[in-house]
């Protein structure tokens, strides 16, 4: 029996409905407090785009709901957790399911299994719609919140660099020779590396080679003249492969896509540590919802009346958030090369599986 991980169906559907209650329950209550809170400080920049209104404000929420629902699902798994086996513990469900014969692991087991569907959903949700909003709303947001750009290869805020200069665009859109850049400013450095002029232009076409900026106002900081032009050529070094290959953006990627540009950016000998890293992390990212009921796990054991089940539940809190603080830190090390990227993306994964294993064995089983 102790192999059986559901040995009893109705009770393994009672714990399943519970539990995923109280996760749609705990990530209505965040994503709506957080995106109020968003609303709050994001709506004057969106109303002062000319023509903005309410149906703009809609328009952002819709954009940036899914993010902030992928961002906090593991979240909410780990207070549903602590709520649902909290809540076990003080109604004596949990002692009456270790006085029937269950083990510590199969009271979680229903728990874990909803976890890992709540995973796979994850990983679907965000290839299929997080991304896209992720794209869009960057644009949109690299078009001061303007209409919505209906371009999908759009991209904001590209930095270039051609050898010691350095060519910047807030927006950039469509492909191949067809690129187009807005908002561009182009850095012109001198044999010693400090910088001699600033180009600034609304619009950067291809001009085979380089790059035709139109619409300029140049700085000269020798001389710190000021002077307006028609057009000027820039960065004849910079090849349109090469932009496009600059310009990946892994959150607004899916998993295949991302993929795609890693092996680009490895054909042309680029390093791809950090795309690396990202591309990993969409596994394993999803997958701390997994880990959330098996760190949470020591809220549902010890008896209610000794008065340890509150230090209990902050135990299980305390290590979910460690988890949360770890997988942060070590995907930043990853982005900066100190850690390789599978390490930076599965290191926390495996390190508070075995810490959750090794608490739960040694104080309930």
């Amino acid at each position: 029996m102790q192999l059986d991980f559901f040995p009893s169906r109705t009770l393994t559907f009672y714990l399943a409905k519970l539990f995923v209650v109280r996760i749609l329950a705990m990530l209505a209550v965040l994503v709506l407090v957080l995106m109020a809170l968003d609303l709050l400080s994001t709506t004057g920049e969106i109303l002062a785009a000319p023509g903005n209104g309410q149906s703009e404000l809609l328009t952002y929420a819709m954009l940036r709901i899914p993010q902030l629902i992928s961002r906090f699902l593991p979240y909410s798994v780990l207070l549903a957790t602590l709520i649902t086996l909290v809540t076990l513990n003080q109604n004596s469900e949990v002692v009456a399911m270790k006085a029937a014969g269950l083990s510590a692991h199969q009271v979680l087991a229903p728990l874990l299994l909803t976890a890992a569907i709540v995973s796979v959903v994850s990983f679907a949700f965000n290839e299929r719609i997080v991304t896209r909003a992720t794209a869009t709303l960057k644009a949109w947001e690299g078009a001061e919140f303007g209409p919505i750009p209906e371009d999908s290869a759009v991209k904001t805020n590209v930095y270039l660099t051609d050898g010691a200069n350095i060519l910047a665009a807030s927006r950039l859109t469509g492909t191949g020779e067809a690129i187009r850049m807005e908002g561009v400013t182009w850095y012109s450095r001198d044999s010693s590396g400090m910088l001699a002029q600033q180009v600034r232009a609304e619009r950067a076409t291809y001009a085979a080679p380089g790059w035709k900026l139109e619409n300029i106002e140049s700085f000269d900081v020798a001389s710190a003249d000021t002077r307006a032009q028609d057009t000027m050529i820039v960065g004849e070094g910079l090849t349109v492969a090469q932009i496009e290959l600059d310009s990946v953006d892994p959150d607004a990627q899916d998993f295949f896509s991302l993929s795609r540009s890693i092996d680009a950016y490895e054909a042309v000998g680029r390093r791809t540590s950090e795309l690396r890293a990202k591309w990993w992390h969409k596994l394993s990212g999803p997958l701390s919802a997994f880990l959330m009921p098996l760190l949470g796990s020591i809220a549902a054991f010890g008896l209610a009346r000794s008065g340890q089940l509150f230090l209990r539940a902050i135990i299980g809190m305390a290590l979910g958030f460690a988890y949360f603080v770890v997988d942060n830190a070590a995907l930043a090390m990853g982005n900066f090369g100190g850690y390789p990227p599978f390490l930076a993306a599965w290191a926390p994964f495996f390190l508070f599986t075995l810490i959750g294993e090794t608490v739960l064995i040694r104080t309930e089983e």
